[in-house]
């Protein structure tokens, strides 16, 4: 859905309401086009690390690739210092991002075990410190992503939103749960509308958005302007149109995944892009009749021809019951 006058980060505008949150693994420049023709009003790379950006020749580096079609795009950094930090920004930079995103939400251990992340959640004024830094230092609006806090013990959503504004941030992105609870129990929704209450510039909900139901429900409970969809995005741009992907009849779906499928391979080459087209490729069953049996099918594939015979097999299934 458009909206009558743009949401506006910064001086960035942005032209809806529904937006792909950034995903290791699977939030790259194939899925992001295609989520991006449906409807996701921008785009974020997934989460890079400032010593990946630092020195290039790391394999994380090419995730910050992003396509002129995608735009606005907000490159998302992982950091915890505030020269490397910096450094980082600089040379993203040289690739003309919209927006700076700041990870404050990231729960895998690999990362907030190392004080980035949602580690940073646990000082709220050094936070503050490095995105007053990084605001300081670049040309495009800064963004931050949370979550509620570390644990229920020390849920400070509000209290990091107050800094982050007063830090100069122009957009805090909430999901509504704590880092210990990772992606298990249920997103608050209330906890985003304290944060949403509690400053004055945009503020994007997150979790638990799987159905249009929820993305009307989240936007209810929450106040916000803008809805950022993540999982529930995984095999199902459609949302982006709000349609469930339980209503998309299989020949759609086929043609989707199979001009996916080409976006993996133009950018990954024939054996990688095939490889990595897997966890998506499953996730475009759902709700079949016999999904289980495609899904073992289409984690088989090494190539592209056995990998578009498997897609063929889903033209031939029929929408079953919720939750197949």
């Amino acid at each position: 859905m458009a909206l009558s006058s743009p949401l506006m980060i910064g001086a960035v505008p942005v032209y809806g309401t529904l937006i792909l949150a950034p995903m290791a693994g699977y939030s790259d420049v194939p899925f992001r086009s295609i989520c991006r023709e449906f409807g996701s009003a921008m785009s974020y790379t997934p989460c890079l690390s400032d010593d990946a950006i630092i020195h290039a020749g790391q394999p994380g580096a090419r995730h910050a690739e992003f396509l002129a079609e995608e735009r606005p795009v907000a490159v998302q950094l992982l950091a915890k210092d505030e020269s490397h930090l910096l450094a980082a920004a600089h040379q993203i930079m040289r690739r003309r991002p919209d927006l700076i995103d700041l990870n404050a939400g990231c729960p895998a251990r690999r990362v907030s075990g190392r004080g980035r992340g949602a580690a940073l959640l646990l000082e709220p004024e050094r936070l503050g410190g490095l995105v007053s830094a990084l605001v300081r230092s670049v040309p495009v609006p800064v963004t931050v992503k949370i979550r509620l806090g570390w644990d229920d013990a020390s849920r400070n959503h509000v209290e990091v939103a107050r800094i982050l504004e007063q830090a100069g941030v122009a957009a805090i992105a909430v999901h509504g749960r704590t880092r210990d609870q990772g992606y298990s129990g249920h997103a608050d929704w209330a906890a985003i509308a304290e944060v949403r209450a509690a400053i004055r510039i945009p503020v994007i909900a997150n979790g638990d958005v799987r159905t249009v139901k929820d993305i009307e429900a989240i936007t209810a409970a929450t106040g916000c302007q803008a809805v950022m969809i993540g999982r529930g995005a995984i095999g199902n741009p459609w949302i982006f149109q709000r349609r469930d992907a339980t209503t998309v009849l299989p020949e759609e779906r086929t043609g989707v995944m199979s001009r996916h499928l080409a976006h993996m391979i133009a950018f990954y080459g024939e054996r990688l892009g095939v490889m990595r087209f897997r966890k998506h490729a499953v996730r475009y069953v759902q709700g079949l009749v016999d999904a289980a049996i495609l899904r073992r099918r289409l984690v088989i594939p090494e190539t592209d021809a056995e990998m578009v015979r498997a897609i063929e097999a889903v033209a031939q299934a029929r929408i079953g019951q919720p939750g197949a």
